[in-house]
């Protein structure tokens, strides 16, 4: 592609559009541009409620498959990448994942994290390879992740994860994107033109955010990794988790502190198994095998424990 086709692509693109009405926001005072900026934000979360039943189908599916043993794999460039990379690596801490049972692949490796690497976003057969490291299987999930719905990498990333017979999602912030069209789950959440023009960082940045947090968050609902709106699975990896830890035990149970403190011991920790253990009465072996045989449910244990 020609940079004069490259251009005409990008001014056809909603995120890239020029407000001519904006021309003058350099001269504002400080207050009116946060004014201005926090107005466009909140848009936001309305362009992501006009896309919640492609969203919530897009979980489903990957529920499915990672219930299977599946991973999900976020792939991205720029932002976007930083985007998925950032979401992959909280889910260990929050939801006690595996290790690269959620990752995010971002064009150019690690140092596209800090700094911008040359090209990276251009190249197809760079997401090929990064998605061969990782021995892509059907039972796993790929989601491209592009502002402008047309990044090499990204739809590189879907198209290749799709022809392995993996599960795909595009989500992009423009309408009829490659991405989209690439994918079997197109989420395009449309937030228009950015206040500073082509800087996708900024409404489509969060719209992003919002939506892969839904993705990684609802999944792992669906999976068990909650207890109603707790986060049983939580890893207590320091000070501050080991204290939620024993509070979320406390409200989940109700149970004195004492009693408490004896579940997470004989737990060795895992807060599932030491809510099992007070409200069923059972040991902490028994938890386990009883975790175990619901496939890791809390709900599904407990009601087991009451038949």
């Amino acid at each position: 592609m020609t940079s004069h086709d490259l251009r005409n692509q990008l001014e056809s693109l909603t995120t890239e559009a020029f407000r001519p009405e904006l021309a003058e926001i350099d001269r504002m005072p400080t207050l009116d541009i946060a004014r201005l900026m926090n107005g466009e934000d909140a848009g936001v979360p309305a362009a992501v409620a006009a896309r919640l039943p492609q969203i919530a189908a897009a979980i489903d599916a990957v529920a499915e498959r990672m219930a299977r043993g599946g991973r999900l794999v976020y792939a991205g460039a720029g932002t976007a990448g930083r985007l998925g990379v950032l979401d992959a690596s909280e889910c260990p801490p929050t939801f006690n994942t595996e290790p690269g049972q959620v990752a995010g692949l971002i064009a150019g490796g690690p140092e596209a994290m800090v700094t911008s690497v040359e090209g990276a976003e251009d190249s197809a057969e760079l997401a090929r390879g990064d998605l061969d490291a990782l021995k892509i299987r059907p039972e796993d999930t790929v989601v491209g992740v592009s502002a402008s719905g047309r990044t090499p990498y990204a739809v590189g990333a879907v198209e290749h994860a799709r022809s392995l017979g993996a599960l795909t999602v595009g989500l992009s912030c423009n309408e009829h994107s490659a991405l989209a069209a690439a994918a079997e789950h197109g989420i395009e959440v449309v937030v228009g033109p950015e206040l500073l023009t082509g800087s996708t960082r900024l409404k489509a940045g969060t719209a992003q955010k919002l939506v892969l947090n839904m993705l990684s968050t609802i999944t792992m609902i669906r999976l068990g990794k909650t207890y109603g709106n707790l986060m049983v699975d939580v890893r207590a990896s320091n000070a501050k988790l080991r204290a939620r830890s024993r509070r979320i035990v406390s409200l989940a149970t109700g149970a004195p502190d004492e009693e408490i403190e004896r579940a997470l011991t004989e737990a060795g920790g895992e807060v599932k198994n030491a809510i099992l253990i007070v409200l069923a009465g059972v040991d902490g072996p028994m938890a386990a095998r009883l975790l175990e045989e619901c496939g890791g449910h809390l709900r599904a244990a407990l009601a087991g424990t009451a038949d």
